[in-house]
């Protein structure tokens, strides 16, 4: 058994735990300053661990198990060895231990000596158990130290905290039990190592800073095992045992020793070199960072600070635990992740907030600490969904609203949305857009339902919409119902029902509070019924009483004046019993006098009839009504004389019928016989047939009957007619009419002849379906409405119950429309000018018989219906566009019903109540309105019989005026085009209004055609012919319309001046004459072309003199220099003529041409020269040539370009 101490807040559970060979020590201080002190006492496996409760019971706990001990004075608790054993303190790396050894050979451990006392060790109980002293000296404080050694506590996982000091008691295992382990090949191998370095140390002797042995003594006849708690004394027979001084180090056992230590302290070095391992982590690194998630990863560092790797020390399952706090460094942090993976995302942050994160490493329950703090803050985001907008204050006309702020989530909220459905229950649109957090809306309807939703807008963006809410506005309270009617009465229950009040729309919600007064009561009206339904049952009312009934309309605002009080009764109850019948007088042989009392309880109404039964059997069911009336006494005669007669009775009031009193049997006084029994129904009636039966007659007179004969009659005085003769007891009469009573009589026949007849038997065919009804009869009362009346058919025998209407516009296609009692129905709802068709259906018990032919009514034409759909019409819906949008509305509707007339036109309503009417068309353009004005806008139909009525209005603005024409000027002029120039704005530069351009000029045709739309305030029109007026006018349009077109406005081009000259050409004639010669240009348009050649000697190019100017194409030059040199150049001018005289357009210079003035031999050599190598330049490239080339070089240029754009711009 091995003993650790420790001190602990709170002893560990007593459970079962590892063994200290099984896993490794780690034992945890608490400080030292407690007064409580705990012993964990390891027992185990096989071993039996005893201990003595309070009340002296003994328990005993099966190992493995780890029980706490608890000292509460705080005191070292003492190690008791056993007699024969030796205790040695040893030290190792810092962790002291006591180990219990053999000493001789002469302990018996069969002998019991009595347990030891140990008063001040207490079980974590709330009554420990007490543990005896030894009666020997027993292990004490180390004297070396001076000091009292620590506490340990052993606990499973371990705690991340080790300590190096540790007191462990270890003995031999007794009895040779197998010490069964289950470890894994990790632990194992763990173990092996540890023992290797521990024998090791053991032979080299380390023996430094080891305090030395404890001396023992023991003087007792006794020897002591202290064992499972409870102490084993064996008896010695000699003297005392001589034991040898112990010399050895602490750190040395004796080599004879038997016992085996299972303390490892080394495994508290390799676990804190674990620790060390796992404590080395390194900062988390966050990235990734949005407003509502980042990214944590980490690494485990595998070098430490000596720079040792201990990549291969890193166990398989290592676990990393994440925790975050976003309440600052201090605050208190969440784990958020525990899993193998050295990175996570975290998600469902709040934007906008900093957060804390520290990641600590754990293997096997050995946890290092925590990584260094890293923060960080989420971004911003658009603000949270706002709570639904709260109603402050309302009227008829308006709503005023208020809301509360939501997070912002890091960027304040600039603006609020809010939008309303505009009470139509349709698409929501935006009412509000602003910052501040109420609106009031106004112009309103009064009590109608809004719907609202809110979104508040950050500089991030958007949230989302709250809940929708609804509110209405303010109303009326409604005006007082109807009255309640009568649906149907009970004996304690009644049936009312009432309508809703008159000029309530359909959908206003009313609910309806019906108030109840009983007379007898005293308590006057109270309520009965709140709801919104429009009928109710009253029960539990008293019966045959009178109450009073009123109803009121209540809405949201309140409720109304009651309606009229009406009265109604409850039903009076049925009637009990009468008494029992008795006779009064003598009993004849055809009549007796039978009399009874009225019923004790009459139902809450007066009797109004007593119904008295015979029956002539004294087992049946056959009863006959032989009296019917007020007077309780009555005489039955026409009796059969010596007949046993059964008499019963039974009452009748406005309640119904009560229950038969009890049964009287009576006998007449007998006569001689003849006479026989009426006639009984056999069977079921059916409606064409009776099947009638009889008994033979109760005196046969001395004479066996032989035959009967049955008569019939249609009614009592009817003529009897031979319906039956014959010996049988049964006959069926055919040919009968269904539900008609007949009247039958009986008499019986012997030797002498026939008896008497009996009496009448009144018996009735079974009833049969009702005739055919008659064709109704229908009559229009109003073009909606049409009252039909029938005829009840004949009933045959059972009393029609309900009549059954069928109605519908197709004669073959007709629906059920009416199911009662009535010969009438008013069918409203209908539509003028329509066919309709119809046809009845009587029903009584038996079934429903034959429907009527079908009748035909078709009701009268009216005015037309209303109209239901008008929308005003945009204009990119239009054919034709408006001529001015700012004047004109266009609308549209659909063509109602004309019910029977022709509709022939339609009046519209606008503005204050301007009527306008149109003929029969469904769409109008309003004209002459006012600029940017709203109108509201309704229209009914005509026909020949009258007006409709108007439909539904709606509201439409005209838009405002288009702007005015700018003014026009042409700003360059040229003989090929004019730049025109307009407005106030600068040159290619967009207005801010939307304002835009139409420029149009006049053709050949005199048409003024566009030649520029669109915003810019210049435009410069091009192929012109010269000296030519053109005409222009501009128009300005935007989004309202197209504007007025400007005045008309004339531009004249200039004439073109002549095309340039090429370099002329000079040729030397002398030595100081020379002739210049240039290409001639035809007139142009009829005007003369003169040239002008100008002249300059040496390299002054600007001092050009004027040599020439005529109609020719060549001068000769007189005044030469020798050995000079010339350029000459020359330019076409074109005369014209104009209002202010002859005027000249001169064109650009030519190109000059250079010469040096020579000699005449060489100057005839240099001209020949000269012309060789100008025909050489010409063969080698000509001008049209050269200006191939130059185009060819611009268009590969220009394809480069646009595959460069291409290329890295677009794509």
């Amino acid at each position: 058994m091995i003993i650790p101490a420790m001190m602990a807040d709170q002893p560990p559970p007593l459970e079962a735990t590892p063994l200290l060979n099984e896993v490794a020590l780690l034992p945890h201080i608490v400080n030292g300053d407690n007064s409580q002190q705990v012993i964990l006492v390891q027992v185990n496996p096989g071993e039996t661990f005893t201990i003595r409760t309070e009340d002296g019971h003994i328990q005993c706990i099966q190992g493995p198990a780890h029980v706490p001990m608890v000292s509460p004075n705080g005191s070292v608790p003492p190690i008791f060895v056993p007699h024969g054993y030796i205790s040695q303190v040893v030290e190792e790396n810092g962790v002291r231990k006591v180990v219990v050894l053999p000493h001789s050979t002469e302990f018996h451990p069969s002998v019991h000596p009595p347990p030891p006392h140990v008063p001040h060790y207490m079980h974590p109980h709330p009554h420990p158990a007490l543990l005896p002293h030894p009666p020997h000296p027993v292990y004490p404080p180390v004297p070396a130290t001076g000091e009292i050694p620590p506490q340990y506590v052993h606990q499973h996982p371990p705690p991340p905290h080790v300590y190096t000091e540790q007191v462990v008691v270890t003995k031999p295992r007794s009895h040779g039990r197998t010490h069964f382990i289950h470890r894994d090949e990790r632990t194992v191998k763990m173990q092996e190592h540890l023992r290797k370095r521990l024998k090791d140390k053991q032979a080299g002797g380390h023996n430094k800073n080891s305090p030395p042995p404890s001396p023992h003594k023991s003087h007792n006849n006794f020897n002591v095992d202290v064992q499972n708690g409870c102490g084993r004394g064996h008896h010695v027979t000699g003297g005392p045992v001589k034991q040898k001084p112990i010399n050895r180090m602490r750190g040395s056992p004796p080599a004879d020793a038997g016992g085996v230590c299972f303390s490892l302290p080394d495994s508290n070095t390799e676990l804190k070199h674990l620790q060390d391992l796992l404590s080395n982590i390194s900062k988390p690194v966050v990235s990734d960072i949005q407003a509502r998630s980042a990214r944590i990863s980490w690494s485990l560092l595998l070098t430490s600070q000596n720079g040792e790797n201990h990549s291969s020390n890193i166990p398989a399952t290592l676990m990393y635990e994440a925790v975050i706090s976003n309440s600052g460094k201090n605050g208190k942090f969440k784990s958020v992740y525990f899993r193998e993976e050295a990175s996570v995302t975290l998600s469902d942050l709040r934007p906008a907030t900093d957060y804390h994160v520290k990641v600590s490493a754990m293997c096997n329950s050995v946890k290092g600490s925590a990584s260094e703090l890293v923060n960080f803050t989420t971004e911003s985001s658009e603000p949270d969904i706002p709570a639904p907008p709260k109603l402050f204050s309302r009227t008829k006309n308006s709503l005023s609203l208020q809301w509360k702020a939501p997070n912002d989530n890091g960027s304040k909220i600039t603006n609020y949305l809010l939008e309303w459905d505009e009470g139509k229950l349709g698409a929501f649109k935006e009412c509000y857009f602003g910052h501040l957090k109420q609106y009031k809306l106004t112009k309103l309807f009064p009590f109608t339902r809004y719907t609202f939703k809110l979104a508040a807008k950050n500089d991030i963006g958007m949230s989302g919409f709250s809940e929708a809410v609804l509110f209405y506005t303010s109303g009326s309270v409604p005006p007082a119902p109807a009255p309640p009617q009568l649906v149907q009465a009970g004996v304690t229950w009644l049936s009312l029902e009432w309508c809703s009040p008159s000029g309530i729309s359909s959908e206003e919600s009313l609910t309806y509070v019906l108030e109840m007064e009983e007379e007898s009561s005293g308590y006057g009206f109270k309520p009965k019924h709140n709801g919104e339904e429009l009928s109710c049952t009253l029960k539990n009312l008293r019966r045959s009483t009178s109450y009073k009934f009123r109803v009121f309309a209540c809405n949201i605002e309140g409720k109304s004046n009651p309606s009229q009080v009406v009265e109604y009764s409850t039903c009076p109850d049925k009637p009990g019993p009468p008494s029992k019948p008795s006779i009064k007088g003598k009993i004849h042989a055809h009549s007796l006098k039978v009399v009874w009392d009225s019923p004790k309880n009459n139902g809450g109404s007066e009797v109004t009839e007593y119904i008295l039964e015979i029956s002539e059997t004294l087992s049946g069911s056959k009863w006959d009504v032989v009296y019917s009336d007020t007077v309780r006494e009555y005489v039955c005669d026409h009796l059969k004389p010596g007949t046993w007669y059964r008499l019963r009775v039974y009452c009748i009031n406005l309640g119904g019928q009560s229950q038969v009193s009890e049964i009287l049997s009576v006998q007449t006084t007998a006569v001689p016989p003849g006479v026989c029994q009426p006639l009984r129904l056999s069977g079921r009636a059916k409606p064409k047939e009776l099947t009638l039966r009889w008994a033979p007659p109760p005196v046969d007179g001395g004479s066996q009957v032989t035959e009967y004969a049955v008569e019939m009659a249609e009614s009592e005085q009817g003529e009897h007619r031979q319906v039956y003769r014959g010996p049988e007891l049964e006959c069926t009469v055919n040919n009968l009419l269904p539900g008609r009573a007949y009247y039958f009589w009986i008499k019986a026949a012997n030797k002498a002849g026939y008896g008497p007849v009996s009496e009448k038997s009144d018996i009735s065919t079974a009833p049969g379906l009702p005739d055919q009804s008659c064709i109704p009869l229908l009559t229009c009362k109003a073009a909606t409405c049409v009252l039909v009346n029938w005829e009840s058919p004949a009933c045959n025998g059972a009393e029609i119950t309900e009549y059954r209407l069928e109605w519908g516009e197709v004669e073959g296609c007709m629906q059920a429309l009416y199911s009662g009692s009535c010969l009438s129905y008013e069918v409203r709802g209908l539509v003028p000018a329509a066919t309709y068709y119809c046809r009845v259906q009587a029903v009584n018990v038996v079934g429903a018989g034959l429907f009527s032919d079908v009748a035909l009514v078709t009701t009268p034409v009216s005015v037309p219906a209303a109209v239901s759909i008008l929308q005003e019409l945009q204009e990119q819906h239009l054919e034709i566009p408006l001529l001015s949008p700012s004047s004109c509305l266009a609308i549209q509707w659909e063509e109602p019903s004309c019910h029977g007339s022709e509709i022939i036109g339609y009046n519209i309503e606008y503005g204050e109540k301007q009527l306008v009417s149109v003929g029969r068309v469904t769409s109008y353009i309003l004209e002459n309105l006012q600029a940017e004005t709203t109108y509201r806008i309704r229209i009914q139909a005509v026909n020949d019989i009258g007006v409709g009525p108007f439909s539904h209005s709606i509201k439409a603005k005209t838009k405002s005026l288009p702007p005015d024409p700018p003014h026009l000027e042409c700003v360059v002029f040229s003989h090929q085009s004019l730049k025109l120039k307009w407005g106030e704005g600068p040159s290619k530069a967009l207005i801010t209004n939307n304002t835009q351009f139409n420029l149009q000029m006049e053709d050949k045709y005199g048409r003024f055609v566009c030649i520029y739309s669109g915003p810019c305030h210049t435009y410069k029109v091009q192929r012109l012919n010269e000296s030519t007026a053109y005409n222009f006018k501009i128009q300005a349009y935007s989004d309202v319309g197209e504007g007025a077109l400007s005045e008309v406005y004339t531009f004249t081009t200039t004439k073109s001046p002549p095309p340039p000259l090429k370099a002329p050409k000079i040729q030397q004639l002398k030595d100081n004459l020379c002739e210049v010669t240039w290409e001639a240009l035809q007139p142009m348009k009829g005007d003369p072309i003169v040239y002008t050649a100008q002249l300059v000697s040496g390299r002054d190019v600007e001092q050009y003199n004027q040599v020439y100017k005529g109609p020719e194409t060549s001068f000769r030059f007189m005044t030469l220099e020798m050995n000079c040199e010339y350029r000459c150049r020359v330019c076409a001018g074109r005369r014209y003529q104009d209002v202010s005289g002859i005027q000249e357009l001169c064109g650009p210079y030519s190109p000059y041409a250079v010469f040096s003035s020579q000699k005449q031999e060489l100057v005839l050599y240099s001209a020949n020269t000269t012309v060789e190598a100008t025909k050489a330049k010409k063969k080698s490239l000509s001008d049209e040539q050269f200006a191939f080339l130059i185009l060819v070089g611009f268009a590969v240029v220009a394809i480069s370009f646009a595959v460069i754009i291409q290329h890295f711009v677009i794509k």
